[in-house]
């Protein structure tokens, strides 16, 4: 790890000299350095991990495939999202837009005397120790991510949106970014909260965010794949979360009512906690029930898959 790690920080200096930094002056941004240097670090880390999705994802994927692939226009959407998202677009336009007076809001409360818990400190000896520290952050994240997630189904609102991640039918690696831009949104910012409240580091906070969207991805992948009756039960895999795609299990309570199974992002515990874990052995078909039995359209290409997941947010608001 150690290895790995200063080999990307010799990329990292290595690329934003020869090549952002120049760009940066002649584009006159000079004063967004520092930023444009944590950007070139996750252009990298993005690299890394599309390099390991088309690598190792993909010979799985073709080696022992859920089901054949019937739409590959829409497994090619798919592919501009993670490309948008995982080499640092997304960010960059959250940087222009919601940077500024996100960090003048953390600003207020830290001068309002509500300053940093460093859950790292919560014990000497043990909790600061790196591996440790990881561990920790991983699991009060994954936490975090089964709540948002659960969330997504149940309020109508924010359905709207993830509904879009669920219209997929034909689940690959590449379905994990198939998201709308301001469901997308909400998570950063709730997860940049987060981090700053709890102490997380830039360092560990790009190593969990890119373990993590690792993960999801192989759970997102057209992989006949059981992690077997007890590893199940450990960290999800491809089988689990194709459950929550399901159609009429995944989404929904009962018919039409929102709700759903497997929420869980890294960790099966949460749903197991909480009565919302299934361990079928049969996975139906991914979709939405509405998408089969009414025709309803969530759009095929990138523009239209964004301006449908307006439209339903702002009937949701109406209704």
């Amino acid at each position: 790890m150690e290895w790995l790690s200063d080999s990307l920080a010799w990329l990292q200096d290595g690329l934003f000299e020869a090549v952002v930094q120049p760009l940066a002056f002649a584009m006159g941004l000079g004063g967004i350095l520092e930023q444009a240097f944590d950007a070139t670090g996750w252009f990298l880390v993005g690299v890394m991990q599309l390099l390991i999705m088309v690598l190792v994802m993909g010979p799985l994927e073709r080696w022992r495939p859920f089901e054949p692939l019937v739409d590959r226009a829409a497994v090619r959407t798919d592919i501009l999202y993670t490309v948008i998202h995982r080499l640092g677009l997304f960010r960059l336009a959250l940087f222009f837009l919601l940077d500024p007076p996100l960090q003048s809001a953390l600003g207020w409360l830290r001068g309002e005397g509500i300053g940093t818990f460093h859950l790292d400190s919560l014990w000497p000896g043990v909790t600061d120790i790196p591996w440790v520290t990881f561990v920790l952050y991983l699991v009060v994240f994954d936490a975090l991510a089964y709540g948002v997630h659960r969330a997504q189904h149940q309020w109508s609102w924010w359905w709207a949106w993830h509904a879009l991640h669920h219209s997929q039918r034909q689940m690959t690696m590449w379905t994990d970014n198939r998201n709308h831009l301001l469901d997308d949104v909400i998570q950063s910012v709730i997860w940049v909260v987060v981090a700053q409240a709890i102490g997380v580091g830039p360092g560990q906070f790009v190593a969990l965010v890119a373990f993590t969207q690792l993960s999801e991805s192989f759970q997102h992948a057209n992989l006949r794949c059981s992690f077997g009756r007890w590893g199940e039960r450990l960290w999800i895999s491809p089988r689990f979360h194709r459950l929550h795609h399901a159609m009429g299990l995944g989404h929904e309570s009962a018919p039409g009512v929102l709700g759903g199974h497997n929420f869980g992002v890294l960790l099966p515990w949460w749903d197991m906690l909480l009565g919302t874990a299934r361990f079928d052995a049969h996975v139906g078909a991914t979709g939405i029930r509405d998408q089969v039995e009414q025709g309803v359209d969530y759009g095929q290409g990138w523009w239209a898959q964004q301006a449908l997941g307006m439209q339903r947010w702002w009937q949701a608001l109406r209704t």
